[in-house]
């Protein structure tokens, strides 16, 4: 999927965020930013925490503060989640193009996809219901082709 910003962009934007909502920058929120920038995927806080801690194991990171970076990202549309009830929700970097998603039940595994023909069904449902859309979000879930096979 293609990127709609530079991370230097994004981080700008990221530090006026911060700024505005009388947060400190610390280097531990940005390194968040950047591993969610930098790896494609999606990430629970926890994997986010382990990320951090392998690849940087001399940066002091709470486990609380990945959470609440990843609320004001999410918030600020910088990251989008894809909820799993109970188990919580798992992040991916959300100024990418437009995409939807296929969720494994039985190994939580996500496959993103793009098709014209839902876009399409979808706004002309949206209009025969005098409705403005302004963003959507599709989940469908089942089984993966790997889990049906075992």
């Amino acid at each position: 999927m293609r990127i709609e910003k530079e991370y230097k962009e994004i981080l700008e934007d990221f530090k006026k965020l911060l700024k505005s909502s009388n947060l400190k920058y610390t280097k531990q929120r940005e390194l968040i930013l950047q591993i969610i920038y930098d790896n494609d995927g999606h990430f629970t806080p926890e994997d986010i925490y382990n990320l951090i801690k392998m690849s940087y194991p001399e940066v002091k990171l709470g486990i609380a503060t990945v959470y609440r970076t990843l609320t004001l990202l999410e918030e600020a549309d910088i990251v989008s989640s894809i909820s799993f009830g109970t188990q919580g929700k798992k992040y991916e970097f959300g100024l990418k193009d437009h995409h939807d998603h296929l969720v494994c039940t039985k190994c939580g595994g996500i496959e993103e996809f793009f098709d014209e023909i839902i876009e399409k069904q979808q706004e002309e449902i949206a209009k025969k219901f005098n409705f403005k859309m302004t963003n959507h979000i599709m989940k469908i879930t089942g089984v993966c082709s790997t889990c049906q096979e075992k």
